[in-house]
């Protein structure tokens, strides 16, 4: 099964998440078909948090990939975010 789940890397105490579409059966950090964004529990300031490629995870769930639950909240909290930075009009 396919899943879009989040792949750590970072340093020590100082994670950096990268969403990746991936073989349910690979390690978490291992190979992965496609990176389609990213997460950075700890930026501060002017820093992007969170970015998602919609366009590709769109696709990929239309080919039946499953997002973890971590994954589904980012996808939420992006919506909020992208709606949020419309002007209202």
């Amino acid at each position: 099964m396919v899943v879009v789940r989040l792949a750590r890397g970072g340093a020590k105490k100082r994670p950096f998440y990268n969403m990746v579409v991936a073989d349910s059966r690979n390690r978490r950090d291992g190979k992965f078909i496609e990176r389609v964004g990213f997460y950075n529990p700890r930026a501060t300031g002017g820093e992007e948090s969170l970015r998602i490629q919609m366009d590709r995870l769109t696709y990929w769930q239309s080919q039946g990939a499953q997002l973890s639950d971590t994954v589904s909240r980012l996808v939420k909290q992006f919506g909020r975010q992208q709606q949020a930075a419309q002007p209202q009009g």
